[in-house]
């Protein structure tokens, strides 16, 4: 199969190579939705050809894969778009906050391994007769 191979030449003579959108998911391991649904959120920005068709640089193909790293380490869209705010320390109280809520998760998964692991070997038929499972279950 040949493939077809975009070339943008701006007026200072640089050469950038464009990717398609099916070009640019592939490379992410993701759906060309997902890209589209980003842009329309505002998450990424992308360029378009003469014909309208959403043509990625390599600093749109770099927003993407920044966009993917901050979902996958749990920030939602409009997170993921504030901490890509151009002010620092707007980004940064987006990332602090989620660091926040990340280690308030992790206390409260460990609270609950610890009350699934007790209920797991209690000698206790029922939770409610035993007075550690009954701790367990008053706390917040």
């Amino acid at each position: 199969m040949i493939e077809k191979l975009r070339v943008h030449v701006d007026m200072k003579a640089r050469v950038r190579l464009l990717k398609t959108i099916g070009e640019v998911a592939a490379e992410l391991g993701i759906e060309t939705h997902v890209l589209r649904h980003w842009e329309q959120v505002g998450a990424l920005t992308v360029g378009r050809d003469g014909n309208g068709y959403r043509t990625y640089n390599d600093s749109a193909i770099e927003q993407a894969r920044t966009v993917l790293k901050l979902r996958r380490v749990g920030l939602s869209l409009p997170e993921v778009t504030a901490a890509m705010a151009p002010t620092k320390s707007a980004a940064q109280a987006i990332v602090k906050a989620k660091i926040a809520a990340l280690e308030d998760e992790i206390v409260r998964k460990q609270q609950a391994i610890t009350f699934l692991q007790h209920t797991a070997e209690c000698r206790h038929r029922y939770l409610d007769s035993c007075p550690d499972c009954a701790s367990f279950v008053r706390e917040s």
